[in-house]
């Protein structure tokens, strides 16, 4: 079985509140804000709505029958649309069972939308059976089925009040968890033109997210120790063969935990 953990960055989606509120003349930077400031005077958080969320990265870690790999998804230039249409690619590629860290309230809401607006096609990710009869019982659209498993949706017992970060799982776990980035700096960080930056830390967290499934996997028994520890060791081989400074230093944080 091929497994896809994923995870994606956002920044205001500009050209949506350039329409949306006649922001004509105004900087990216002052109508990304702009949005912001309207959604804290409306709610008391500058978190906007998900529909008003640009993706600038998808990170993903594959696990196949014998390989495991963690990369982002186009060069660091590339459009919305070409990173979008390539997640649900990999989908129609590989069938794999998603994992994700939120991505039933986040992450595929945004990917609906974004996909919704660069029109791309993604039969195969909102098939409820027509297509393939296998999907009517179990497919990625059911919050209760297993192609795609959200983490923090079921550890937490579909509980909002038993909700916890990943950062903070991971740590309690004993992996590196978030190294000196967050959600709220990838906006700074974007404004700055360090994409590389925002993708090195989205690719962490898919890998703390893999991890944590490892646990999980391990909890249900569908892992002996051995065998939890020979996944272990192929993450680990996979990292060091990379050989990226983010990777290295997601290796030495893991090895002093």
């Amino acid at each position: 079985m091929n497994c896809f953990a994923f995870d994606i960055e956002t920044i205001p989606d500009v050209e949506f509140g350039r329409k949306m509120w006649d922001l004509e003349g105004l900087s990216d930077e002052d109508i990304g804000n702009t949005m912001m400031f309207k959604q804290k005077q409306k709610t008391n958080s500058d978190f906007l709505p998900l529909h008003q969320h640009q993706i600038v990265a998808i990170s993903v870690a594959l696990r196949t029958k014998n390989t495991f790999k963690v990369w982002s998804l186009g060069e660091k230039d590339a459009p919305e649309s070409e990173i979008v249409q390539r997640f649900f690619d990999g989908i129609e590629r590989y069938t794999p069972d998603l994992l994700s860290w939120n991505g039933v309230g986040f992450d595929l809401p945004v990917l609906h939308y974004r996909a919704l607006k660069h029109k791309i096609q993604a039969p195969k990710y909102w098939d409820s059976g027509k297509i393939d009869n296998n999907f009517r019982y179990n497919n990625y659209l059911s919050r209760f089925h297993a192609r795609h498993i959200d983490l923090m949706d079921v550890l937490s017992g579909y509980q909002m009040k038993a909700r916890a970060s990943l950062d903070q799982i991971a740590i309690m776990l004993g992996y590196p968890g978030k190294l000196g980035m967050s959600g709220d700096k990838v906006w700074p960080c974007w404004l700055k033109g360090e994409i590389t930056a925002i993708r090195n830390y989205c690719e962490t967290d898919v890998i703390n997210t893999y991890l944590v499934y490892l646990s999980f996997e391990f909890m249900r028994g569908n892992l002996s120790e051995s065998e939890l520890k020979k996944e272990f060791d192929l993450v680990k081989a996979s990292l060091i063969s990379e050989n990226q400074d983010h990777l290295n230093e997601f290796l030495s944080a893991w090895a002093k935990n």
